[in-house]
């Protein structure tokens, strides 16, 4: 060819081609987990281990996982009015959000488990739970909300006579019609404003008794999830204090009730969700509970939505845990494979163990609530101060856990078709929902300080593994002096009750986890052998044995 010829390229394929990526993780049983499956068995709940399976298969399915994806791509719309003008307030959602909350309401996530007798069905329950999150959580508020407001709704006897059995449901009914006439209903909760947010005793919706029994409510709330449920938990001010109400979408005659959607929240993640601004104009309602004692009555409601804080937490890390380590079982790097590269193994191991303790206290809290549903006094007061130390501390550990995660994806997991930007905007949200650091904290002072029994069942838990790792002991010695209430107890708060979560987890993994998961922990995060980030865990851990316990 001469000097001054044109040359031509030769077009072929090679750029095309791709190596050294992952195949998609989808066709697996994402119930084929050692942590989640040895909870259950210890739980003595083996008995739900087929039906475990089974959606374990359909959430580790490609067709599920399209699912999740359009319920966030295609996300809630709100219609205000119909096409001729008239108020109707409700909100659209794209049909694979209905076949998500066709699923999990089948599956019995909702309120079904207060409507099983056996032994550990609020176990069992926790465990579909977390592995309906893997999936999706966003639709899972509603069924969260509606599994919750069962126990609220029993201080009115009458009113959990009409609707409990339809909220025990395993149907899945959706669209505004007469709670009668429904084959399944699903229940939400209204509490902060504008200008009061966690402060509910701020609130300025009032509540006025007619003639007939019922309330009249006036007022505007600030963050209400699933506006198109059927009932609502929501606080009032009425002559004798705050107290809780139950409002209907649709009343027992047909008609609508006043629920005016002002507006659906432009939330950070949790897209596939509805959240809004209901407005109560002359809104019927019935008072649950004694007038005045709003709280004391929804707070059982709100201890069930934390305990599905703490599960929902736990299982956003196990999923970005398994998408980090498909990556790294797949990828290979400098002439091996990330999972076998010594300093990825270390960030693995220790994004495990975080997963492995979640996990392990998720389950315990749901065995305590399931145990105090029976009457065991013991277990119910181990779970006043055990939930409010379980949500502060695994709700702040999931948003540090899965940002490791992404970055073990390097660049393909900062991409949205990845999945990992989704678990990401996810995971500050269970942090907030239901107070955020600041009020479980208090909250755990508020136990110490009024139910002593709490701090009695919390020792005792402890104790069962004493003289087991002497580390342990050492922080269980250290924390009994943080726990004594002076005047600067709620300036310390944050620093006991994140002791208290680290001490309990350090417990329960001495007890039920191998060795090498409880020497690793208790190295780590008892005696402090390990750096500010994931991935310094020291140089004597037994790395092998961590990574045996991975998911997937």
């Amino acid at each position: 060819m001469s000097a001054t010829a044109t040359p031509r390229s030769r077009p072929t394929a090679v750029t095309h081609e791709v190596s050294n990526q992952p195949p998609p993780l989808a066709g697996h049983d994402a119930a084929d987990d050692p942590v989640l499956l040895e909870g259950l068995r210890r739980e003595g709940v083996q008995w739900h281990l087929e039906d475990l399976h089974r959606l374990g298969r359909l959430v580790g399915s490609g067709e599920a996982q399209d699912w999740a994806e359009q319920a966030n791509r295609h996300e809630p719309e709100l219609r205000t009015h119909d096409r001729y003008g008239h108020r109707i307030d409700e909100v659209e959602f794209h049909p694979a959000y209905h076949r998500l909350m066709d699923v999990s309401v089948g599956a019995g996530l909702a309120g079904a488990a207060w409507a099983d007798e056996r032994p550990g069905a609020h176990v069992a329950r926790a465990a579909s739970f977390m592995l309906a999150t893997m999936l999706e959580p966003g639709h899972l508020c509603p069924v969260s909300m509606t599994y919750a407001v069962v126990p609220a709704l029993r201080h009115s006897p009458d009113l959990a006579k009409t609707y409990e059995p339809l909220l025990t449901s395993r149907v899945y009914d959706p669209g505004l019609r007469t709670p009668a006439g429904k084959r399944g209903l699903l229940a939400g909760m209204g509490m902060t404003e504008k200008q009061g947010g966690s402060d509910v005793r701020a609130n300025s919706t009032t509540a006025t008794e007619q003639a007939d029994g019922s309330w009249r409510l006036r007022g505007h709330k600030w963050f209400t999830s699933a506006p198109m449920n059927d009932l609502f938990l929501v606080l009032a001010q009425a002559p004798g204090g705050l107290s809780c109400f139950l409002v209907p979408r649709v009343l027992p005659d047909g008609s609508r009730n006043t629920f005016r959607i002002q507006r659906l929240k432009d939330k950070l993640g949790n897209r596939s969700n509805a959240s809004s601004e209901p407005e109560f104009d002359d809104t019927v309602a019935w008072l649950v509970g004694a007038e005045g004692k709003g709280v004391r009555t929804i707070i059982d409601m709100v201890t069930m939505t934390r305990l599905d804080c703490v599960l929902g937490s736990a299982a956003g890390t196990r999923a970005a845990l398994a998408q980090a380590t498909h990556h790294v079982r797949h990828r290979v790097a400098f002439g091996a494979t990330l999972v076998d590269q010594p300093l990825m193994r270390n960030v693995i191991a220790d994004l495990s163990l975080e997963s492995e303790a979640a996990t392990t206290l998720g389950i315990r809290l749901a065995g305590a609530a399931d145990r105090a549903r029976g009457g065991d006094e013991a277990e119910r007061a181990f779970l006043r101060l055990a939930t409010a130390v379980g949500k502060y501390w695994v709700c702040k550990r999931q948003p540090a856990a899965v940002a490791e995660a992404l970055e073990c994806l390097g660049g393909n997991g900062y991409d949205e078709a990845s999945g990992m930007p989704r678990l990401y905007r996810e995971a500050p949200l269970n942090g907030i929902w239901e107070g955020s650091g600041n009020v479980n904290a208090l909250d755990m002072l508020r136990a110490l300080a009024r139910e002593p029994a709490s701090l009695d069942a919390f020792r005792a838990e402890v104790a069962a593994a004493s003289g087991a790792d002497r580390r342990l002991d050492a922080a269980w010695r250290e924390l009994e002096g943080e726990l004594v209430l002076t005047e600067d107890a709620p300036l310390r708060a944050r620093r006991v009750i994140e002791r208290a979560a680290l001490v309990l987890q350090g417990s329960l993994l001495v007890r039920h986890a191998p060795p090498a998961v409880a020497d690793a922990f208790c190295a780590s995060r008892l005696a402090g052998d390990r750096g500010l980030a994931f991935g310094t865990l020291p140089a004597g851990t037994d790395f092998a044995a961590l990574l045996e316990r991975l998911p997937v």
